[in-house]
């Protein structure tokens, strides 16, 4: 047998990836855009009512409360949606809720100041106002990284090899929103996960004129099917002798969003009140948006790859982060009750649908805004389990980390030096925010724990953030480890042409600002 070819056993490292049916700047046609679209705000629902649902009651909040945040959360997640797209990034990313605010946010709930208030509906609007007023200070960090292109400077440092784990962990440090949720209600959860699988990989290639509509459509197609199924046992009595939890986590009626939404609502600015300011309260916070803005850089990486653009220049990065921080400065306004983050999930629908388009995130941005508005007809689609959600999140979460991963094949995967930096922050990355994670599980407050509650917070924050980790560990090995002589190593030749606008041409077409706004920010 003749000896194999070169080119027959490798495969040559690849700027974009391939079998994308539409890119970031080509778009299917408006029927089959809009169904992508919803099907983008379906999967953001997850998150959008998650949050409100774990947070509102521990602030004394009732149903009716908790719609209202819901809907504002949604609303807010649109327009950030469509100010990210238009000016920011330009990638086809949603800006959705994050759950790295979780922490500062819990701490201000049991501020002693505000526990002692008796009145229920009066202890939820100060904490709301309370969170308000961190959220509108912490967002100046990102606002000033960002625009400062401050945040373009630092991203020097950074390379494929040390951006590997980051984005890896961006996906793989979500772990316990995959299969643990589902694991709490497998007989939705189970099925939901084989289903998704099937239409969106095994029968991809059934089309219905010309069009894969089960690849394209698996997560619309598998959750009516489930949803359905759900609501079939729920009504069947299924679960009326089980456990509470097991309800909460099954049962299509427990939401209790559809009878508390009003017919229509319009979100607007101070609805709650005027913020309160305290100082601690927004230190702990501005460890959120720190979290915030490392996630989101690897997520826009990400992004990038599966809508087969360029990675982002330095320049459009920063651009990108200040109007995120715009966006958490209009979470603080409104009273969302969390700050805003690239949805990791809706990164990854864009590689299982083969469609990074920007007009399919944009139409998604008005269902959000729109159905937020109709308070009945969102809260329908808000009361899906969210155990169905979960079972989604174990296929894209893998497959943004797995984009992460993609980023090895710039580099010398057969480097000690990259096999140490790699396999020691990805660990330590993992290792831990899950060590945080069980500590604060146990002893019911993080590991962190001084007399300054800023301290702990800004601590415990950082901490449990698994891409944050790893970028500390990984941008300080890889650029202080035998740096000197590593630069084609670490990939550097590669990713030298994508730190500049300029440096390559198709920069131009993916990431210019629409309505000639170039002219008045020229790009460096």
């Amino acid at each position: 047998m003749a000896a194999p070819k070169p080119e027959e056993i490798s495969h040559p490292p690849m700027d974009q990836l391939q079998g994308l049916e539409y890119c970031i700047d080509s778009n299917p046609s408006w029927g089959e855009a809009i169904a992508l679209g919803f099907q983008h705000y379906i999967l953001a629902l997850g998150t959008a009512v998650m949050i409100p649902s774990f947070l509102v009651p521990l602030m004394g909040g009732t149903d009716d409360d908790k719609v209202r945040v819901v809907q504002t959360l949604l609303f807010v997640e649109g327009i950030n949606t469509l100010l990210q797209t238009l000016f920011g990034t330009r990638l086809p990313t949603v800006i959705g809720g994050s759950y790295a605010f979780m922490v500062p946010i819990i701490s201000i709930i049991h501020d002693t100041s505000l526990m002692s208030i008796e009145d229920n509906h009066v202890r939820f609007l100060n904490t709301m106002r309370a969170v308000q007023g961190a959220l509108i200070v912490a967002s100046s960090i990102q606002i000033i990284l960002g625009y400062s292109q401050m945040w373009a400077i630092c991203s020097r440092f950074f390379s494929p090899l040390g951006m590997v784990p980051v984005i890896a962990l961006v996906g793989f440090g979500l772990f316990d929103r995959g299969f643990p949720v589902v694991g709490r209600c497998v007989e939705i959860g189970i099925p939901m996960l084989i289903l998704f699988i099937a239409f969106s990989q095994y029968l991809k290639n059934f089309r219905t004129k010309q069009l894969p509509i089960l690849e394209r459509f698996a997560l619309l197609i598998s959750i009516t099917v489930i949803w359905a199924y759900a609501h079939l046992l729920t009504a069947s009595g299924a679960y009326k002798h089980r456990p509470e939890l097991t309800q909460l986590n099954c049962r299509t009626d427990k939401a209790n969003l559809i009878s508390s939404a009003p017919w229509i609502k319009i979100p607007y600015p101070l609805q709650w009140g005027a913020p309160t300011f305290d100082a601690g309260h927004a230190f702990g916070m501005m460890a959120a948006v720190l979290v915030s803005l490392i996630e989101s850089t690897g997520a826009y990486k990400a992004a990038s790859r599966l809508a087969s653009a360029t990675p982002p220049p330095a320049h459009i990065l920063s651009r990108g982060i200040g109007w995120q921080g715009i966006g958490i400065l209009l979470d603080g306004l409104f009273g969302t009750l969390t700050g805003s983050t690239v949805s990791v999930e809706n990164v990854g629908l864009l590689g299982s649908t083969r469609v990074g388009s920007r007009r399919v995130i944009q139409i998604s941005a008005g269902f959000m805004i729109f159905f937020s508005i109709l308070g009945k007809f969102g809260a329908l689609f808000a009361s899906i389990p969210f155990t169905i959600f979960a079972a989604v999140y174990c296929v894209l979460f893998g497959l943004v980390a797995s984009v992460g991963l993609s980023f090895l094949q710039f580099t010398n995967i057969n480097s000690m030096r990259n096999l140490f930096i790699l396999g020691v922050a990805l660990f330590v990355g993992l290792s831990v925010p899950e060590y945080f994670r069980e500590y604060t599980a146990k002893a019911l407050h993080g590991p962190a724990y001084t007399r300054a509650g800023w301290f702990n917070d800004f601590l415990n924050t950082i901490f449990f953030s698994s891409p944050t980790v790893a970028l500390i560990v990984a941008v300080f090995l890889d650029n202080t480890l035998d740096y000197k002589g590593s630069a084609r190593d670490r990939g550097m030749p590669w990713w030298v042409k994508f730190r500049t606008f300029k440096g390559d041409s198709r920069n131009e077409e993916f990431y210019t600002l629409p309505f000639n706004l170039n002219r008045f920010f020229p790009p460096s």
